[in-house]
């Protein structure tokens, strides 16, 4: 088994893979959205077809209040239009995945924050970091998804 975490961003969607057996997540990179994470659709799907993705997990930005603002309503937009896509692919054969991968959407606030200090830990200055703090975002989405799946 392998998950997909995404961090989704208008000018980069980061990307993080768990290990097959679903204990740690790993940046994979970063994919350009320019401007619109709907852009990166394509790029996503095909990460999920070259590495053969069984679930997905989105980052969900609510509000530090728990509530649902304009993004977090984009985010619940882009899964779905990730899973209809990829549904509408399998049924036309094009694609080599057999069945669509699930996909999650799970609570982010705050994980910009830690991917700030857990970069600031490994390597130091800030300055020029902002793409893999988007990596480090989607590590963090993705380890959160697999501790509370092993809980």
């Amino acid at each position: 088994m392998t998950w997909l975490g995404v961090d989704l961003g208008d000018a980069r969607v980061g990307l993080a893979l768990s290990d097959p057996e679903l204990t740690f997540a790993h940046p994979i990179g970063n994919i350009p959205a320019y401007g619109d994470s709907f852009r990166a659709l394509d790029d996503v799907i095909g990460v999920i077809e070259d590495e053969a993705v069984d679930h997905v997990v989105v980052g969900l930005p609510l509000l530090m209040s728990g509530e649902e603002g304009k993004s977090a309503r984009k985010a619940r937009r882009w899964a779905a239009n990730l899973a209809k896509r990829i549904d509408a692919m399998i049924g036309a054969g094009e694609t080599p995945l057999t069945q669509a991968p699930s996909v999650q959407l799970v609570d982010e606030r705050l994980t910009t924050v830690s991917a700030h200090r857990q970069l600031r830990q490994a390597i130091g200055a800030e300055r020029g970091h902002r793409p893999a703090v988007d990596q480090q975002s989607a590590v963090v989405i993705l380890q959160s998804a697999l501790d509370s799946r092993e809980q």
